[in-house]
Order: structure tokens, then C-alpha cells, then sequence
């Protein structure tokens, strides 16, 4: 979450079907979660559906022959990241269901990285595609979001 609010994410969606919702730290006052929305979902379906439904494209953390390099994806609009869990990865119904798979280009031995890691590495070229592109020029929280926000911090 800490990397999702450093680039200004405001919300973040978690899908667990088979293990627990995790609990989030909110008691730690460097806790991105007082600052960031968490949706949860139990099925792919409803993920996604929410997803699309406010406009994201949903790309897959996935290495294989059909995934496209990260430097390769145009992310200046609204892009959802899907990562799978460290031990099992990503199911086999997230990823068909997604819009298309992606991985990170690494030169070591090992192919793959933890999944913050992947997710750190994944939020900030996406800020760095829009950051170029110039939509950090003008603040985004308009019409009073910004108070709403630190109105809900205030009370956690």
C-alpha cells in the first residue's frame, strides 16, 4: 500500500478466494491504509467486474509467451494490476479474464520478484508514464475531495 499512495494511488482492490482477508496495519501512523481505499472481493468476477465498470484495463503480472514487456504497455490511462499470490501466483481464471499479462524484464537468474516488489515496480512506471505525459500538472482531488479524504484520516 505504501508504494500505491507514493504515487498517489487512492485506492487499491484485493481479491482472496482461498486464504483470509489480510489485516492491514492501521495503527502504525505511516499506515498507507488511512490514506488509501481497500475494495475486497472474494471472486474474479466481481474484481473485475468492479474494475471495469470505473473504467480500468486489467493486466496480469505473468510470464509467458503471449505476456508483453512492462516498458511495452501504454499506461497513461486508468490501469488495474493483478499479482498473484508468492506461492501459488496468479490463478488461471484471473489471468484468461484479464485484458492482457505482462512481466517485468529482469537480467538475473531468477525470473520473478516478490509480489510488493512486483507491485512497487509495476505502480511507479505507470507514475512515470503519466508523470511524462503531464497528469500531475493540475491537482486531481477537485471539489473538496482532498478535505473529505483528510476528514476520514482524522476519524481512524
Amino acid at each position: 500500500l505504501r508504494s500505491c499512495d507514493a504515487v498517489g494511488i487512492k485506492g487499491v482492490s484485493l481479491l482472496y478466494n482461498i486464504e483470509k482477508f489480510p489485516k492491514l496495519g492501521g495503527k502504525s501512523s505511516a499506515s498507507a491504509s488511512k490514506w488509501i481505499e481497500v475494495r475486497k472481493f472474494k471472486t474474479v468476477d466481481e474484481c473485475y467486474a468492479d474494475l471495469r465498470a470505473r473504467g480500468f484495463t486489467i493486466a496480469a503480472s505473468y510470464l509467458d509467451e503471449n505476456s508483453r514487456s512492462l516498458y511495452d504497455i501504454d499506461m497513461t490511462g486508468k490501469m488495474a494490476f493483478v499479482m498473484g499470490n508468492e506461492h501459488r501466483g496468479i490463478s488461471e481464471e484471473a489471468l484468461a479474464k484479464a485484458d492482457f499479462s505482462y512481466y517485468i524484464p529482469m537480467k538475473g537468474m531468477i525470473q520473478s520478484l516478490n509480489a510488493s516488489v512486483a507491485a512497487a515496480v509495476s505502480v511507479y512506471e505507470a507514475f512515470r508514464q503519466k508523470l511524462l505525459a503531464g497528469h500531475y500538472e493540475q491537482p486531481r482531488l477537485v471539489g473538496g475531495e482532498f478535505e473529505e479524504l483528510l476528514s476520514k484520516w482524522v476519524k481512524k
